[in-house]
């Protein structure tokens, strides 16, 4: 064969489109069967690991083009890197369907076997689990999330047992089915035939919870302000467009739910005079909570600061503050997984003399928090909070000690571009099938939605509009299976499928 490499590129830009806002599904699994034996067919371990590599090159540079809007933010970095940067990051995430590709190949056999599908599943379950955490992680959409792009998207809610990263496996299984039908080959193609007609089965058995008539209401509001105009002096504006799309009080008790990025003004007390500038905290804070009522609550997005013992400005973190009617600040959570290049630059002793900086405004690197935490709210419960791109963490989204009743997730996807937000909302559906629990998003201008425990979207304020969804807080379910296991289910399903392929070919000496 003639330039294989440059045919797994291709593969790999093609498995890119199941995902949002494409959702070319239909043409994924042939092209990840065809890669796959690409993959077999290497002469060497050396050219499977170079199909590998260049097989991820394609899928991340087309999967990651929203990237290079961020450029168009930031003064101090050149716009034309944008269009380099998607290509850049691909260069190192290839690295993991390489690790998949190089794992399948050593231990494949003269022909394509159920036995060399089923260690190749296991392999790509390893190589995104791996990519969920090796520096800090990079966990965007992982193969499983493709499934909520097909019509029949009821093998999706197979995370609730096994998670995103199992739900991958599940996704190869298909894949490398379609290329032993091809080969005449029944057994695998039988069997993922038969897992779906149960998933579907069961998904039309499900009974969803039952929503209780007492049900707190949440308002999440988009008020639709573009990255570009979150100046300190449109502050005002800003507030008078959340404020006038949060309605107004009603019989039932609001959780009332605005997005990260919008509040730029400092709402804390106790901070230096200078740090103000010609606002006031309490004044800030005043105009927001003339929205409650006495038993709503508004929880924002904002930036708390800490100061040296000098009194200047030491460090920041990316915040959710909860207000009551008073205006009184009740909790505050500070997010955890942090963007880099977003909220921190990697390695600044050496990138920042190369000229390079964070991709968004501003040069003071935000300090991460301590992770999931659960929020105690007066009238609503236990409600957990990720802020942004700390949803995508698969199994790393809620606090395991206090599970909540729903997770609150603001975002600022106004620099994603038009492909980075349809993936994001499709990433926290997943991880509200995962959990079992609802999760409400707050955005500046891009699918603010409300997702119910069983990934549904129930509301949504497309891109570029303003508006707001009024709903009852939707139920939560019992702790899923992965809810309980966590992502230990990702290294048992991947242990099983090698147990099964070696079993097999014991069989079969």
């Amino acid at each position: 064969m003639r330039f294989p490499a440059l045919i797994a590129l291709v593969l790999g830009a093609i498995v890119a489109c199941a995902f949002a806002p494409l959702d070319a599904w239909w043409a994924a699994f042939p092209a990840l069967a065809l890669w796959m034996a690409l993959v077999h067919a290497a002469p060497t371990m050396r050219q499977a690991l170079w199909r590998g590599w260049a097989f991820g090159v394609g899928h991340f540079t087309i999967n990651d083009n929203w990237i290079q809007h961020a450029f168009t933010f930031q003064d101090q970095m050149p716009p034309v890197l944008g269009y380099a940067a998607p290509f850049a990051l691909a260069l190192y995430l290839a690295v993991y369907p390489m690790i998949a590709a190089g794992l399948a190949w050593r231990v494949r056999r003269a022909r394509i076997d159920t036995a060399w599908v089923l260690f190749f599943a296991a392999a790509w379950i390893a190589s995104e689990w791996l990519r969920s955490w090796v520096f800090t992680g990079y966990a965007w959409d992982p193969l499983g999330v493709a499934w909520l792009g097909l019509p029949l998207d009821d093998m999706a809610l197979l995370a609730r047992d096994i998670g995103t990263y199992a739900l991958s496996g599940v996704f190869v299984l298909f894949a490398g089915a379609l290329l032993l039908a091809a080969r005449r080959r029944r057994a695998l193609p039988v069997a993922v035939v038969a897992l779906l007609l149960v998933q579907v089965v069961r998904g039309a058995l499900d009974v969803p919870p039952s929503q209780a008539t007492t049900a707190p209401r949440v308002v999440t509001v988009q008020p639709d302000v573009p990255q570009d105009q979150r100046g300190e002096s449109d502050q005002a504006m800003m507030l008078a467009r959340l404020v006038r799309l949060s309605g107004r009080p009603g019989a039932v008790p609001r959780l009332v739910l605005w997005p990260e990025g919008v509040i730029r003004d400092f709402i804390e007390d106790d901070y230096p005079l200078w740090v103000y500038g010609d606002t006031s905290p309490w004044a800030t804070r005043a105009r927001m909570a003339s929205v409650l009522g006495p038993r709503d609550l508004l929880m924002t997005g904002g930036t708390a600061l800490q100061f040296d013992r000098r009194g200047d400005v030491a460090t920041a973190t990316n915040s959710v503050f909860v207000l009551d009617h008073r205006a009184r600040i009740l909790r505050r959570y500070d997010k955890a997984h942090l963007v880099p290049y977003g909220e921190y630059l990697p390695m600044p002793w050496l990138l920042r003399p190369l000229g390079l900086s964070r991709l968004v405004p501003g040069d003071m690197d935000f300090l991460p928090g301590p992770g999931p935490r659960t929020l105690n709210l007066p009238g609503f419960g236990a409600i957990g909070v990720q802020v942004c791109y700390e949803i995508i963490f698969s199994g790393h989204v809620t606090d395991r000690a206090r599970r909540p009743r729903m997770i609150f997730n603001p975002s600022n996807e106004a620099w994603f571009g038009t492909w980075g937000p349809p993936q994001f909302l499709r990433q926290a559906q997943l991880r509200a099938i995962e959990e079992g629990l609802p999760i409400v998003r707050a955005t500046p201008n891009s699918n603010t939605s409300v997702i119910s425990a069983d990934g549904e979207v129930l509301g949504n304020v497309p891109h570029h509009r303003a508006g707001a969804i009024d709903l009852p807080l939707p139920p939560a379910r019992p702790p899923t299976l992965f809810a309980r296991v966590g992502n230990a289910m990702a290294a048992i399903v991947a242990l099983l499928l090698c147990a099964g392929a070696i079993a097999m070919r014991r069989r079969r000496g």
